[in-house]
Parts: structure tokens; C-alpha cells; sequence
């Protein structure tokens, strides 16, 4: 081979090889990780799938506690994109770590029985009858567990509910309606979305909305995201079809 055949394929090679790294680059640039507070899950996740759909883009997702998800947010850790509800919108602006968000729904307590409703539970103060097993979410991990003991304080049934309760103030939702599905507990108050997703085995009590503060659900667009341009791409997409899904999975405004 002469020298110049030489030179043309050590050429062809490094063009090749440098054409490989922008596909990979290409590649690395269509995928977004969106950080899931768990309560968010199936609309989240049919969200995605509409998303993907429509761009194509890659999405990887991973679920947890918003509360989980902060520390790695504030100090720009991990993730393109977090769903979540408030205050953690506010905590995210507060970071300097917001860059645009999507207002796709409510979250709000409701009061949920086994179906049939066979002890007859009609009102958040029913849950002081003798016996009744009840489950709530922690306050400590929750803010929906904050909003309920503030209301059952104001009632002046806290100490009464909490005897019901014993040993079952739980960290996560979902454990809330597993433990209805199962017969474990008579009632339990937890996120409308939550409930939602068990309705083939519990039923809402209706009761009016008395809690002081409106929660909503956002999607967040994380300023630190290496590839912004999609991720106003993915907050453009749930402005447009975030609350009609949301809305299909419970997550409506409490009366």
C-alpha cells in the first residue's frame, strides 16, 4: 500500500470513528430520566408512553418518596425531569434548580373502606368507633399524613382516631390500599390517585373537602439537565396533555 493509501484509510478510520461518537452523542442527547414521587406512577408513566410515542425520545424512570428525591435536586445530582406535588415546587425554585414546570392535577386525601363499606363508615369522625381499624400515612414522611392530623386535631378527634390506628401509620400510599385489598384495616384515608388504583377493591366515602391547604401535582423541568431542550420539550407535552391524563387517574380537585 502506498503512502497515500495509507493516509486516505487512517483518515476514512478517524472520520468513522468520529462519526461513531456523535451517533453516541446523538443518542445520549434523546433520552431524559425523570424522577417519580411514588404516588405519581401509572399517570406518570402513561404520560411517558404518550411521549415516547409521539418523539421518540428515550425516557429511563425511577420512583421514590418526593422527600428522597430533594437532596439529590437541590445539589443537581441526578435527573432531567421530577413529578412531584407541592411544596416541592417551590422547594426546587428556592434550589435555583427550576428551569419550567407543568401544573397536571390535585392531590387530595380521601377517606377510603373496604367495598361494601361494611362497617358503615360515613364521615372522617366515624373514625373514632370503637374498634374500627384504621391506617393513615406518617406525617413525617407525608404531606398527606401532615394534612389529616392537622384536620383530625382541629376536630379535636386526634388522640380517639389514633388509638383506632395503633402501630399502622404507614410511609407510603400504596401500602395503604394494599392493606384495605386485603381486609387488614376497615379504613383509611390516602391520595385520590392512590385510591384510584384499587377501586376494583375499596370504595371512596364521600365527605366534603375541610382541609386548609390545595395541593397540586407538577412536572418539573430540572435546570441543571444537560439536555434542556428536551426537557422543554417533555414540559411543553405535559402543559398539553398532563392534566387530562392526570384527571383520568383521580388526581382531581377535592369538593
Amino acid at each position: 500500500m502506498t503512502c497515500k493509501n495509507i493516509l486516505i484509510a487512517i483518515l476514512f478510520l478517524a472520520m468513522s470513528a468520529g462519526g461513531g461518537c456523535r451517533k453516541q452523542e446523538d443518542s445520549a442527547k434523546k433520552e431524559l430520566i425523570v424522577l417519580c414521587g411514588s404516588s405519581f406512577v401509572p399517570p406518570a408513566e402513561e404520560l411517558i408512553r404518550r411521549f415516547k410515542e409521539e418523539t421518540g425520545v428515550e425516557v429511563a424512570t425511577t420512583s421514590a418518596g418526593s422527600e428522597d428525591f430533594l437532596p439529590l435536586v437541590k445539589t443537581g445530582q441526578k435527573g432531567d425531569i421530577l413529578i412531584t406535588h407541592d411544596p416541592f415546587l417551590d422547594e426546587v425554585q428556592q434550589a435555583g434548580a427550576l428551569l419550567d414546570s407543568a401544573e397536571v392535577g390535585f392531590v387530595a386525601p380521601v377517606l377510603a373502606v373496604a367495598k361494601g363499606n361494611p362497617k358503615g363508615v360515613k364521615s372522617i369522625e366515624d373514625l373514632t368507633m370503637e374498634g374500627l381499624r384504621v391506617a393513615l400515612s406518617n406525617p413525617q414522611y407525608s404531606t398527606c399524613g401532615e394534612m389529616v392530623f392537622d384536620l383530625l386535631g382541629k376536630k379535636g378527634i386526634k388522640g380517639a382516631v389514633l388509638v383506632n390506628v395503633g402501630n399502622r401509620l404507614t410511609k407510603g400510599h400504596g401500602n395503604l390500599g394494599t392493606l384495605l385489598q386485603t381486609g387488614a384495616v376497615d379504613a383509611a384515608i390516602l391520595w385520590n390517585g392512590v385510591a384510584h388504583n384499587y377501586l376494583e377493591h375499596i370504595e371512596i366515602v364521600p365527605t366534603p373537602y375541610e382541609y386548609d391547604a390545595t395541593i397540586r401535582a407538577h412536572v418539573i423541568g430540572l435546570k441543571y439537565s444537560k439536555n434542556p431542550d428536551l426537557v422543554r420539550e417533555f414540559i411543553t407535552f405535559a402543559q398539553k396533555h398532563g392534566p387530562e391524563i392526570f384527571a383520568s387517574f383521580g388526581y382531581v380537585k377535592g369538593e
